[in-house]
């Protein structure tokens, strides 16, 4: 009977290391991102590095797909990313990117998509950008937003309110922009990024969502009725004077901030980084992380965002799964220890059992000597 109680606790060892060694690894990766979850920067990390051991390739197979969809910007992001990570990428693949680069960022280019972004204020890289700035910062783009889309509300035909709000805005940052000789400049980009977005139909669900909410405070509808009844793009500076009184500063704190946030992401990590995030980020506290992993990863970010999306800016999974990862492995070990102690305790018991059984023994057996000793005797 001893000996099945120790074989029992014998076993119970084998059975707890074994689950031990299986739970193990999946707990020490919930403890590293337990500790990284509020550092995004440190999670993407983590994150890529998983996906690179399970695909080595990953990073040479989409530059090929960004070069394939012309897409310089994003091509070089992976290169930059791959540099990082000491990932020889081929010097034919890498010339291959530095010559797409260039192109798209020679003089005739660059003067194509300044025009296009200051006619039509879309923006899809620096070069539009940069002309949907200058028309916004010239006050045009904000006032043409404005007056059409303050002429359905007068007219009780549907509105996009988060256009609205954002040209508001914008026309109230703009002033603030040239009173601080530029110093408002990433909180100007940032709301024209947005807007833009907007009019493209690439802002997230979640984000237009949120905005639309808003937004709607942010403007005063019978204000911005009147001064867009007597307003015209032709007359910018009156037009504008008009509608920024319609600005209510008090309540766009919030769409400030993110606007902030996004032009810290374009200013770190470039136009189209901003623009990618903008469609996976759902709310402003993922803008906010997103932001914090731009400013350490730069050019990087585009990349981690392809391949990573939502989850860049989430943790990899929920944090109860991950603390039941942690609670598994401390009971895994409690179980472990619980079995040493069980096996130690047993196996102490049946050899103390087996010794005294044996002094026994021996005791008798002297005893039953003297005893026939004393008989002859």
């Amino acid at each position: 009977m001893d000996r099945v109680r120790v074989s029992l606790a014998v076993a119970a060892i084998a059975a707890s290391a074994a689950l031990g060694a299986a739970v193990w690894p999946h707990a020490r990766d919930a403890g590293t991102v337990l500790a990284a979850q509020d550092d995004p920067s440190a999670l993407a990390d983590l994150r890529i590095n998983s996906a690179l051991r399970n695909n080595p390739k990953l990073i040479s197979d989409n530059v090929e797909a960004a070069l394939a969809a012309n897409d310089a910007d994003l091509a070089a992001s992976f290169v930059e990313l791959a540099r990082d990570r000491n990932i020889a990428l081929g010097d034919d693949l890498t010339k291959r990117v530095n010559d797409a680069v260039a192109e798209q960022g020679s003089t005739v280019h660059f003067a194509k998509g300044f025009a296009t972004g200051l006619v039509t204020g879309n923006a899809d890289d620096v070069a539009s950008l940069s002309g949907t700035v200058a028309g916004d910062l010239f006050v045009f783009g904000d006032i043409r937003d404005v007056v059409r889309e303050g002429k359905h509300l007068a007219m009780g035909e549907d509105t996009d309110h988060l256009v609205l709000g954002l040209a508001t805005a914008g026309l109230a940052v703009t002033a603030a922009t040239y009173v601080s000789l530029g110093g408002a400049g990433p909180l100007r980009a940032g709301l024209t990024l947005v807007k833009d977005t907007r009019k493209a139909g690439r802002l997230s669900e979640g984000l237009i969502a949120w905005a639309g909410r808003s937004t709607r405070d942010v403007v005063d509808g019978p204000a911005l009725k009147e001064a867009v009844a007597s307003g015209s793009v032709l007359r910018p500076t009156e037009t504008a004077g008009a509608i920024r009184a319609a600005f209510r500063a008090e309540k766009a704190g919030a769409l400030v901030r993110v606007a902030k946030d996004v032009g810290r992401i374009g200013e770190a990590a470039g136009i189209r980084a901003a623009r990618d995030t903008l469609k996976v980020a759902e709310n402003p506290k993922e803008l906010a992380r997103a932001a914090r992993i731009a400013e350490a990863k730069g050019g990087q970010t585009r990349a981690i965002l392809k391949l990573l999306g939502r989850g860049a800016l989430l943790l990899a999974t929920g944090a109860f799964n991950l603390t039941m990862w942690l609670f598994g492995a401390l009971l895994t070990l409690f179980g472990f220890l619980s079995s040493i102690k069980a096996t130690t305790e047993r196996a102490t018991a049946w050899w103390l059992r087996r010794s005294k059984a044996r002094r026994l023994r021996q005791q008798a057996a002297a005893q039953a000597a003297l005893a026939g000793a004393a008989v002859q005797g």
